[in-house]
């Protein structure tokens, strides 16, 4: 047979109790008295037939019992708050959760965003920068911008823009005796690059620039993430293998130079990814369309 849930109210202020190990804050808490809170513990402990609390002169103390069945108690009113939670903001419809690479985030999404909340005021974008994938079955998300080929599984993927990618460097570092006038000129310089996905592109450019790989094995500074790397040759470290995506900022407001002429195009693009089943809400909708007009596709879906 089940064993039976003992009273909610004396679950509620024991766990109030031994995370504040004081009746009188556990009291402030849950807005009662502080001899509400005694008594609803007392009678908690009647029910389980062991006591919870040492009342001493100086304080609160838990009991092994008590010890024992705090973690539980505490893990179980955690998730009941976090369930909560999940199911008021999922029927916010107004609040929109777009989960995101960190360098895209920083470098492309959030400067562009002020002009989706002037367009759509009345939904609140929250944005959530990692570079683990979402899981969408676990809730909390409602579409992603990926980097990939597009190919996601169970979701769908409206292509959004393709990277180039070409050196990138500070107009400082075009001045002086090692100026960049010839892609060879980079033997000269420290080269800035980022791990994972984009760790060759270094190779890439230089074979398609005619120049050898080995180049690439001189003096260099490898990022995890591709704002690091950005900001590195914004500072003058180095040059940079940039992609379009995080450098065009910074192109346009002089903060950086493109000192030679070749751009490589990516295979790979960034998506806009969502479930299907969720994918033709207004709130994705819309955020969908500003995202294509924002990168020149129009309003296509």
């Amino acid at each position: 047979m089940a064993t039976r849930i003992p009273s909610l109210n004396g679950l509620k202020a024991f766990e109030s109790a031994a995370r504040h190990m004081s009746f009188t804050k556990a009291a402030e808490e849950l807005n009662v008295t502080q001899t509400a809170i005694s008594h609803q513990i007392r009678r908690l402990e009647e029910e389980l037939g062991v006591r919870l609390f040492l009342r001493l002169k100086d304080g609160l103390a838990l009991t092994n019992e008590g010890h024992a069945y705090f973690p539980g108690v505490r893990a179980a009113f955690h998730e009941l708050r976090y369930c909560t939670q999940t199911l008021l903001e999922s029927r916010n419809n107004s609040v929109l959760t777009i989960s995101t690479l960190v360098s895209f985030a920083s470098k492309w999404l959030l400067p562009r965003l002020a002009s989706f909340q002037q367009a759509f005021p009345n939904i609140d974008v929250r944005v959530t920068a990692s570079t683990e994938r979402v899981d969408f079955r676990k809730g909390g998300v409602d579409a992603a911008i990926r980097y990939g080929s597009g190919d996601w599984k169970g979701l769908r993927a409206d292509w959004l823009m393709a990277d180039e990618i070409f050196p990138v460097c500070s107009p400082r570092l075009l001045q002086g005796p090692t100026a960049l006038e010839n892609p060879r000129d980079l033997a000269q310089h420290t080269l800035l690059q980022v791990s994972g996905v984009t760790r060759d592109d270094w190779s890439a450019w230089l074979s398609a620039a005619g120049q050898p790989k080995k180049l690439a094995e001189g003096s260099r500074l490898t990022f995890d993430l591709a704002m690091m790397a950005v900001q590195a040759a914004v500072d003058g470290l180095g040059v940079c293998i940039g992609r379009s995506t995080y450098v065009e900022d910074d192109l346009k407001a002089g903060r950086l130079v493109a000192p030679f002429d070749l751009r490589l195009k990516s295979d790979l693009g960034f998506y806009f990814v969502s479930p299907h089943e969720t994918a033709d809400t207004p709130k994705v909708q819309a955020f969908r369309t500003w995202l294509m007009d924002s990168v020149g596709f129009g309003a296509e879906t």
